[in-house]
């Protein structure tokens, strides 16, 4: 079949009969091009590379070998949860890279957006191909390609980062679910027993909280950005907005402003808002959070989080704003 059209007798995923029957055909698949090899993984815990892990888990078992690099740039508990799913449930074969102090060394006074995912994205690849190289036997790369990478980017899954690897490392390509849209995906992680905070998971940006601690990365408004991130994905669930509001997140920028705690004057940072709807991405309309809940939301951020003084609501849509700040 045609790399760069889908078959037009594909059915599409829809539900879990369908979800199952394209599992159970796509493990036969795995099995008969990978035979007795073994196959690396980068495993974000996105929902691409997640489901990708746990049908190779199912076709190939321990052959199977998952790489997962925590670059300190990852939502609160999402390097724990990664570990926890895949190998204390799943009985993956998983390598955990504790890469933190690595990268935020690298990124230490670099404030320029750009130069920061460039950062971030080549210093993924060094870490992977180190890993890579200290594996014997490794002849296939998975990858969680799916239909919209192919059509916009020829086949190459650049947020993955694992394009780039020396071409001496000349893994073949497994590319599972290359022809399935991100809803199919979703259905699929279901039927395969992945966690609904897995599958569900919100779009995030390849470079993750680095592009949401505003400007140069400290450690101290990384914190403030992880720490007021949780809180807020914490208080929408509480209050029926998970699921309804399509991406929210916080970002922290590289300023501070006076303020008053115990009676003492403060100097510390402010904590952004940003919660959005949108179809395509390509225009973003912003939810009308009820006004108490934003109350209680700013009460917990700043008596929760360090370094933190004011809390704003980001109420530009897209266009004239994009989605993420930077």
């Amino acid at each position: 079949m045609s790399s760069n059209v889908r078959p037009g007798s594909m059915e599409r995923i829809t539900n879990a009969a369908l979800a199952n029957a394209f599992i159970e055909e796509k493990i036969k698949e795995l099995r008969a091009q990978i035979g007795d090899k073994k196959v690396l993984l980068a495993l974000s815990g996105g929902v691409d590379s997640s489901v990708v892990a746990a049908l190779l888990i199912r076709a190939v078992g321990q052959q199977l070998v998952c790489v997962h690099v925590n670059h300190g740039l990852l939502r609160k508990g999402e390097p724990e949860q990664v570990v926890e799913v895949f190998r204390d449930q799943m009985n993956a074969n998983l390598i955990y890279v504790d890469a933190v102090d690595r990268f935020l060394d690298k990124l230490a006074g670099v404030a320029e957006p750009e130069k920061k995912r460039k950062i971030i994205g080549a210093e993924f690849i060094r870490v992977f191909e180190e890993e890579a190289r200290k594996l014997d036997g490794i002849e296939f790369l998975a990858q969680g390609t799916i239909y919209p990478d192919i059509l916009e980017s020829d086949g190459v899954k650049a947020h993955h980062n694992v394009g780039g690897l020396p071409d001496d490392l000349k893994f073949e390509l497994v590319e599972p679910v290359k022809l399935l849209f991100k809803d199919e995906v979703r259905v699929v992680g279901k039927a395969l027993g992945l966690p609904d905070s897995m599958v569900y998971r919100q779009p995030f940006p390849g470079p993750g909280l680095g592009v949401r601690c505003l400007g140069a990365i400290t450690r101290e408004r990384l914190e403030a950005v992880r720490e007021s991130d949780a809180i807020l994905r914490e208080e929408f669930a509480k209050n029926g907005l998970e699921g309804k509001v399509w991406q929210y997140f916080t970002a922290v920028p590289d300023f501070m402003s006076v303020g008053v705690k115990d009676g003492k004057r403060t100097f510390a940072y402010p904590v952004i808002i940003r919660a959005v709807n949108t179809k395509d991405a390509m225009t973003a309309t912003v939810e009308n959070v009820p006004f108490e809940l934003l109350e209680h939301i700013t009460d917990r951020i700043t008596h929760e989080v360090a370094n933190v003084n004011r809390v704003l609501y980001d109420l530009t849509p897209k266009p004239s704003a994009t989605i993420e700040w930077e």
